[in-house]
C-alpha cells in the first residue's frame, strides 16, 4: 500500500516514537542495545481502522490519547491474522473493541479467557499473543499470579509474546503493600514472567506518567476513568472522606496511572 507523503510522515514520526520508548534488554535484564530487535513499525491500515471506528464506544475512543493503542499493538509486535487471548477484558472491553474486528479482518482469532485455571481458550502452543492489562494487582491479592503465568506460557507458540500493560508501584516495594491500591512494581511482574520460562524482550514508556504519584484516597481508582470519590463500602483502604470539588480536578489533572509496558517471550 503506498502511502501519501502525509501518511508517510505521520508513519515515521510514530515509528521514531516507538523505538523511543522500547528498550531491548540485555541478558542480566538491563536495558541495553544487544538484545533482540524491536518490531519494525509498519502501516498496518486494518489496525487504524479499527481504532478510528465508529463502533468503538466515544468514551473508548477518549481514552486513546492516554493509552495510545496503535503504538502499545505496535510495540507488542501484533500482525495480521494472528491468534491473541485477551486476559479478563471486563464489561468495557477496551481492548477487545479493537482486537476482535481488527482479527477478524485480518482472518485471526481472538479469544477472551477470564479464568486461566479452567482453560485459555486455544490448543496449547497455538496463540500469538497472550495480552494481560490492568490485573496483577488483583491476581497477586488472590495468590494467582504464578498459576496465570504457567498457563500464559503453555497457551502461547514458541516465540509467541506474553504482552503487559500494569499499573506501576515504585521500584523496590512490596506487592502486599502496594496491590490493595492497585499498583504493582515492575520487577514483581519481571519476576513471575521469568519463574514460569518468559524471557524479558522489552520495555516500554509509552504509557509512563511522571504525575502520578501513587497517593490517592480511593487507590489507583481515584484516578480516571474510574474516578472513584468517595469511600466504597467495605474497603477498609479508602479514605472515609470523599474528594471536595478541588481535590477531584486535582485527580483528573493527573490523567490515567504510570504504567509499565512490557513484552515477553517464550523461547523458541
Amino acid at each position: 500500500m503506498r502511502l501519501s507523503p502525509l501518511a508517510f510522515a505521520a508513519a515515521a514520526a510514530l515509528a521514531a516514537t516507538t523505538a523511543a520508548c522500547a528498550q531491548p534488554m540485555t541478558t542480566d535484564g538491563s536495558a541495553g542495545g544487544s538484545a533482540m530487535a524491536s518490531p519494525v513499525l509498519q502501516e498496518d491500515a486494518a489496525l487504524q481502522a479499527a481504532i478510528a471506528s465508529d463502533a468503538r464506544p466515544a468514551a473508548d475512543k477518549a481514552r486513546d490519547a492516554a493509552r495510545r493503542p496503535y503504538e502499545a499493538l505496535t510495540f507488542w509486535g501484533l500482525t495480521p491474522g494472528s491468534t491473541v487471548v485477551e486476559l479478563q477484558p471486563g464489561r468495557g472491553g477496551w481492548w477487545s473493541a479493537i482486537l476482535q474486528p481488527y482479527l477478524a479482518q485480518t482472518s485471526g482469532r481472538y479469544v477472551a479467557v477470564n479464568n486461566p485455571a479452567e482453560g485459555m481458550g486455544v490448543e496449547d502452543g497455538t496463540a500469538d499473543m497472550v495480552l494481560v492489562a490492568r490485573a496483577f494487582h488483583n491476581w497477586h491479592r488472590a495468590g494467582r499470579t504464578d498459576p496465570f503465568m504457567a498457563a500464559f506460557f503453555k497457551a502461547l507458540k514458541p516465540g509467541g509474546v506474553l504482552a503487559i500493560e500494569q499499573h506501576r508501584a515504585l521500584p523496590g516495594t512490596n506487592p502486599d503493600a502496594t496491590a490493595p491500591f492497585g499498583y504493582v512494581s515492575e520487577a514483581y511482574v519481571i519476576a513471575a514472567a521469568e519463574r514460569a520460562g518468559f524471557v524479558l524482550d522489552a520495555r516500554s514508556e509509552l504509557n509512563a506518567n511522571a504525575r502520578d504519584d501513587r497517593d490517592h484516597p480511593y487507590g489507583v481508582w481515584t484516578l480516571p476513568p474510574v474516578r472513584t470519590s468517595a469511600p466504597r463500602e467495605g474497603n477498609a483502604n479508602d479514605r472515609a472522606t470523599p474528594l471536595t470539588e478541588a481535590e477531584r480536578a486535582e485527580y483528573d489533572a493527573i490523567g490515567e496511572s504510570d504504567r509499565m509496558t512490557l513484552r515477553f517471550r517464550k523461547p523458541a
